[in-house]
């Protein structure tokens, strides 16, 4: 069993800033990628950014202005945000491609989600 924990969101005014974290725990074997998904009220659940071994990609709304890191030792993923602005609010998720053993394929975990509120 696989656990995705996130923290750090909250209510922040317009440029501001907030770091969130997401710590996976568990059965874990191989972590093959991990990222920050946000879903809004009213819409589609999207990508924020996403990191592999090979490198990161990121939406263009939050370019330039979201760094997502990775911890490998501690096993987790943090999303720092710079810049707020109201439409980055969101449930923002993290997402983790994890293979919890050396015969199996990764599969998607995700977290309950983190409320991050940006008030203009």
């Amino acid at each position: 069993q696989v656990q995705l924990v996130e923290s750090g969101g909250g209510l922040e005014q317009a440029g501001g800033s907030l770091r969130l974290s997401c710590a996976a725990s568990g059965s874990i074997f191989r972590i093959n990628a991990m990222g920050w998904y946000r879903q809004a009220p009213g819409k589609q659940r999207e990508l924020v950014a996403r990191i592999t071994s090979g490198g990161t990609n990121y939406a263009d709304s939050v370019k330039g202005r979201f760094t997502i890191s990775r911890d490998n030792a501690k096993n987790t993923v943090y999303l720092q945000m710079n810049s707020l602005k109201p439409e980055d609010t969101a449930v923002y998720y993290c997402n983790a491609d994890i293979a919890t053993s050396i015969i199996l394929r990764g599969r998607d975990y995700w977290g309950k989600g983190t409320l991050v509120t940006v008030s203009s």
